[in-house]
């Protein structure tokens, strides 16, 4: 199976004037088509520091993909950076500078000698034809394997990339197999914790298992290559078989499931009333149902609420006077400058429930965490009943 890089070539990238779309975009097609992405290196437009960056990646992998500097300008280099690399010249091609004049009659203009640059690439290189831009893409023998320059602009490289560069690496280097991942979703639990409970499962081939920790929550990424879908999907429910036999309760979802959803679903299985009181999150607890259609009774944020004490009357009160069936309360305050405590209280059918954790991370990181922390709650104390 081949291995692959990408680089994303752009002052402005670095700059981190625009976001790079680009490499996500065609990791995920790699990975699609079962090709192993070594690695990703973002350069700006220097061409001594480009050409480096190719020839190490030619060193290592078999496909190269470059995005970017293939414009009209001086300060798009890619085109030189890349013959340097592969130690030839740039060559004018008057097929590909018709291409560029013809592209341009179709919008009524006429190229500049700038654009006359776009017709140059480097000798030996085989043109791609643009069909949705004027920047000329090209391929190039790398000894090793085969170079790719596409265009930087998303539109004109997704176009290239499905319909000429796909079908030109699989027929390449024969191409049969896939690589799908699946993700499983877990709350309540730390990273530490799931790690104890499946790290031998970490230290896999094929399928891998790794984790992705997000505030309150963290993912198992399940990844397989086969040479069919049938054969990855077989492998993948396998290894979530395995997984769910050792961490148990603590998955949530999977996949594209989020945490709110699923107490969204318990609570509209059970055609319950949930009342929210929050000081700290800033509503977004409250929100995070609200999206979801839940049936929120009441939503207070009560910005002088600094104790669990008063918050467990709030609540008791406020579940005497509207009798919803279920009452949150979650306080979000800071103990020292290290840590924040988040303290819940809920009433569920007059049965009351309450927890304490402690969080010590960045304090950026404080809000979402409570968020997540609170669904979990939510979510625990529902399965009970």
């Amino acid at each position: 199976m081949p291995s692959a890089e990408i680089i994303t070539i752009g002052t402005e990238l670095l700059l981190g004037e625009i976001q790079d779309t680009n490499t996500h975009h065609i990791a995920r097609v790699l990975r699609n088509a079962g090709i192993d992405l070594y690695r990703t290196t973002t350069v700006g437009d220097n061409l001594e520091r480009i050409a480096l960056v190719v020839r190490e990646a030619i060193s290592r992998s078999n496909i190269i993909i470059t995005t970017g500097g293939l414009g009209p300008t001086v300060d798009d280099p890619t085109r030189q950076a890349i013959a340097k690399a592969l130690n030839v010249e740039v060559e004018f091609r008057s097929d590909l500078w018709d291409q560029i004049q013809t592209r341009f009659m179709r919008y009524g203009r006429l190229p500049s000698e700038n654009n006359r640059r776009q017709a140059f690439i480097p000798s030996g290189a085989v043109p791609i034809e643009n069909l949705v831009g004027t920047a000329p893409s090209f391929a190039a023998e790398t000894g090793n394997g085969l170079l790719i320059a596409l265009p930087g602009v998303p539109r004109e490289m997704e176009f290239i990339l499905e319909n000429s560069v796909m079908p030109m690496l699989k027929k390449r280097f024969l191409l049969e197999g896939i690589i799908k991942t699946f993700s499983i979703h877990t709350s309540g639990a730390g990273e530490s914790h799931i790690d104890e409970k499946i790290g031998d499962l970490e230290l896999l081939a094929n399928p891998t298992v790794g984790l992705v920790a997000y505030p309150g929550l963290i993912d198992i990424r399940v990844t397989a290559k086969a040479a069919s879908i049938d054969g990855a999907d077989k492998m993948i429910a396998e290894m979530v078989r395995k997984i769910e036999e050792r961490v148990g309760n603590a998955i949530f979802g999977y996949n594209e499931t989020t945490i709110e959803q699923v107490v969204s679903s318990q609570l509209k299985k059970r055609n319950l009333r949930i009342s929210v009181i929050e000081y700290g999150l800033d509503s977004m607890l409250s929100k995070r149902l609200q999206n979801e259609d839940v049936l929120l009774e009441k939503s207070l944020p009560v910005e002088n609420l600094l104790t669990i004490e008063r918050g467990k009357n709030v609540a008791r009160d406020l579940y005497q006077k509207t009798q919803p069936n279920v009452v949150i309360v979650a306080i979000l305050s800071p103990i020292s400058k290290e840590q924040m405590d988040l303290a819940l209280f809920m009433i569920i059918d007059g049965h009351e429930f309450e927890k304490i954790r402690s969080f010590g991370g960045h304090r950026n990181l404080a809000k979402p965490w409570a968020e997540n922390t609170a669904l979990d709650f939510i979510h625990k104390k529902l399965q009970q009943f």
